[in-house]
């Protein structure tokens, strides 16, 4: 889905606390430019769940401008959200991050796209922004829209994912929580969604469960067969040390995967000059950048090319594929 940064206009800014408020139905993660007198600085991340806001400047705003680059977790898949900023600025992985001068990268950071954005002024005196999509959800359905995606990761029915309550929802929700051990009113607590997500990335009883047991960082594609067409899709990002459930939607006929480690530049990793990948001899098309395509043939010719698959079977109860090194 398409997302876009609500912007609201404002007068012009003031000695406020700067926040950035999530509408989005996914968990982000969000990273800060500001210019300031020809100088850019990056800081970040600073991770939002729906409905929920975060200050991530305090203080007199005397910046020319403000910029913002956000990003769903890596357990969606290819982001969801938009990255077409104009403003090209460095970031770094590691989860608080400041950089003074962020035009120019150095070892260990990475240049990506930010957008300029004007924030508006509340009655409180603060600023804000606000991270949308294109379902234009207020507050209370970002919040639900955001638990029915992560219970459709989890290998639950909940489509459509629209923030509207319903016997459907509430049923996979109880059984979620079930099925994981957790009491009920963990819902109404503030660390729902980090809760949530843990339990969303541990090995899972329903589906098909991807588990990373290597030191390198491991992406993932995934196909269904419907018995008419085969659909394949990637890239699922799946960190050292942790589980991913891909999203399947419907009662395929048969399901296939493919995985590949890569470095921090998304290089495969070769160890005695072979990829580490884990696949096997379905011949299906992907290629280097978000995709998703129900045209198996030619791939070539259409900007693809053939990985090998390998079938999984999920009948009946679920799979878990763990990725290790040969």
């Amino acid at each position: 889905m398409a997302a876009l940064i609500a912007l609201l206009a404002s007068a012009a800014p003031a000695v406020a606390d700067l926040k950035i408020c999530n509408r989005m139905s996914y968990v982000v993660e969000a990273a800060i430019g500001v210019d300031d007198k020809a100088t850019t600085a990056t800081r970040g991340w600073f991770k939002i769940d729906p409905a929920a806001c975060r200050v991530v400047l305090q203080g007199q705003l005397t910046a020319d401008r403000i910029l913002l680059h956000a990003r769903a977790l890596s357990l969606y898949g290819a982001s969801p959200i938009a990255q077409n900023g104009n403003d090209a600025l460095c970031v770094a992985a590691s989860d608080n991050f400041v950089i003074a001068a962020a035009r120019e990268c150095r070892a260990g950071q990475t240049a990506v796209p930010f957008t300029q954005v004007t924030p508006t002024k509340t009655d409180d005196g603060n600023l804000i922004a606000y991270l949308a999509e294109g379902a234009e959800y207020d507050d209370e359905q970002a919040r639900l829209a955001g638990i029915q995606r992560l219970l459709g990761i989890a290998g639950y029915d909940i489509s459509p994912i629209d923030g509207v309550d319903g016997p459907k929802t509430q049923g996979a929700l109880a059984a979620f929580l079930k099925s994981r051990g957790l009491s009920a009113d963990i819902v109404s607590q503030p660390n729902f969604f980090t809760t949530m997500i843990d339990a969303v990335q541990a090995p899972s009883p329903t589906g098909l469960t991807w588990c990373n047991d290597t030191t390198y960082k491991v992406m993932a594609a995934i196909a269904t067969d419907d018995g008419k067409s085969v659909t394949s899709r990637g890239w699922y990002h799946i960190d050292p040390g942790k589980c991913l459930h891909p999203d399947i939607t419907g009662q395929p006929k048969r399901v296939y995967s493919f995985a590949e480690a890569v470095d921090a530049d998304n290089r495969t990793i070769k160890l005695k000059d072979k990829p580490l990948n884990w696949g096997g001899l379905k011949q299906l098309c992907t290629r280097d950048s978000k995709f998703e395509t129900t045209d198996q043939g030619d791939c070539g010719s259409r900007g693809f090319v053939v990985s090998g698959f390998t079938t999984v079977d999920i009948a009946g109860s679920g799979k878990t594929l763990r990725f290790g090194l040969p």
